[in-house]
């Protein structure tokens, strides 16, 4: 039985950068990867937001299995530390004061408030509501077995990823909006996609299409 091919296969991320958002709108069909080993320092459980003193890390804590490889599917979530009131805490500090907050806070904050299981459910979810905030009507399909990076030539499961360099993805260029605490900082560009809409609010579309359109 022939296997059903994808135009763009993607990593799980929570609140995903800018970069990894613009892949959603360049192509129509998309998988998220869950058969894939976890990596530790990777978007799976991390974003970077932008606060008062520059950009903040905001990191999921997981279940360790020690010496034990886990694939992303099988990843739960560990409550021993109060993480989601950091996490909560850190984008309200950061965003408080953004254009639109208001319209976009309600849909995350429930997130913070209840305990979900496994990180590919809590990333898929918020994922949802991000596409939905930027109006790209995608279906989101989870692979049913490790996809082989062999022959996939629109593979983005290890370029995305906070320690490859921005410059060297060719098929995306950020394009700058007024973030919050702009008078301390310069523009920093591929934020967590929650800078875009809390900053840009409507237009963030249209900054998201603008990254695409510049490469093509």
């Amino acid at each position: 039985m022939k296997k059903k091919s994808c135009n763009i296969i993607l990593s799980s991320a929570y609140l995903g950068p800018i970069q990894y958002f613009s892949r959603f709108i360049s192509e129509e069909d998309i998988l998220i990867e869950q058969y894939d080993h976890y990596l530790k320092q990777t978007y799976r459980n991390r974003c970077v937001i932008l606060s008062a003193n520059g950009p903040l890390p905001l990191i999921i804590p997981v279940v360790k299995e020690h010496g034990k490889k886990m694939l992303m599917k099988d990843v739960q979530i560990d409550y021993a530390t109060n993480w989601q009131r950091l996490h909560l805490n850190g984008i309200i500090s950061a965003y408080r004061s953004s254009a639109f907050f208001e319209f976009y806070f309600d849909g995350f904050e429930p997130f913070y408030r209840k305990k979900t299981t496994f990180l590919i459910d809590l990333n898929t979810e918020m994922t949802k509501i991000i596409l939905d905030y930027l109006g790209i009507d995608r279906e989101i399909r989870l692979t049913k077995e490790f996809l082989k990076p062999e022959g996939l030539s629109n593979d983005y499961r290890a370029t995305i990823h906070p320690k490859v360099s921005l410059a060297s993805d060719q098929e995306y260029h950020p394009v700058p909006y007024m973030q919050t605490f702009s008078d301390r900082h310069d523009f920093i560009p591929n934020m967590s996609i929650i800078d875009l809409l809390f900053n840009a609010g409507p237009e963030a579309r249209l900054i998201l299409d603008a990254g695409i359109e510049n490469n093509k």
